[in-house]
């Protein structure tokens, strides 16, 4: 079988995968496991199919779903620096009943974006990420509404997360009261496709046009070839 060149340096494969193998079991123990259904950490995993696979469908979706968001989180977070109030998602990182390892490990929302646009480039931009991802986030954001904590749920330890992805406003204290909840969740999803996923994605494929981008590598009448 022919060995075409891999289009991911290896130190990017082995120090991606060195992080993660410590900040999934520090978070498992810390915030446990419902934490990793935030966008953010569900957009670590797809990456690091990416890191290994190079197949470009799994960095697509992460790049639809969380380049916007994590733009908004840097500016949340430089403006807690500054004394700045916007939106408040980064408050925990101003907490100091947490570790300064454990919030310096979620500096990853300042760097992931620059990954995923890496992976993007070198890999390009699948146009299945949209319908993917989209209702990769709706499922995950059921899930939150339906099963796990809402915003102003007191649990015995206050690093487990509730309000998991917004779905009762962006208010982990207390949850929204202009709607009521079902609706509020409705318009949720449907700004998130229409504010954050369909803007991404028409930019990308602007950026990664598929008639520009590299092939990815298939395995047919056993030799490598690319498709």
């Amino acid at each position: 079988m022919k060995r075409l060149p891999a289009r991911l340096p290896l130190w990017l494969k082995l120090v991606f995968t060195a992080f993660l193998l410590v900040m999934v079991p520090v978070y498992w123990l810390n915030y446990g496991p419902t934490n990793f259904l935030y966008f953010c950490d569900v957009s670590l995993l797809l990456c690091l199919i990416s890191v290994w696979t190079e197949r470009r469908l799994p960095a697509s979706m992460a790049a639809v779903g969380i380049l916007l968001p994590q733009v908004l989180w840097c500016a949340d977070f430089l403006g807690e620096l500054l004394g700045v109030h916007l939106v408040g998602m980064t408050s925990y990182m101003f907490d100091e009943n947490r570790s300064l390892f454990l919030r310096g490990l979620s500096f990853f929302h300042g760097w992931l974006p620059f990954l995923i646009l890496f992976l993007v480039k070198r890999l390009g931009h699948d146009r299945r990420a949209l319908p993917a991802w989209t209702l990769l986030p709706w499922g995950l954001c059921l899930v939150a509404y339906f099963w796990l904590p809402p915003a102003g749920t007191m649990l015995p330890d206050p690093k487990i997360p509730v309000n998991i992805n917004y779905v009762f406003g962006f208010d982990d204290a207390q949850p929204q009261t202009w709607l009521p909840a079902p609706f509020y969740l409705v318009g949720w999803l449907l700004t998130l496709l229409v504010v954050v996923y369909l803007p991404t994605h028409w930019a990308l494929r602007r950026w990664r046009a598929p008639k520009a981008v590299a092939a990815e590598p298939t395995v047919r009448s056993g030799e490598l070839v690319w498709k």
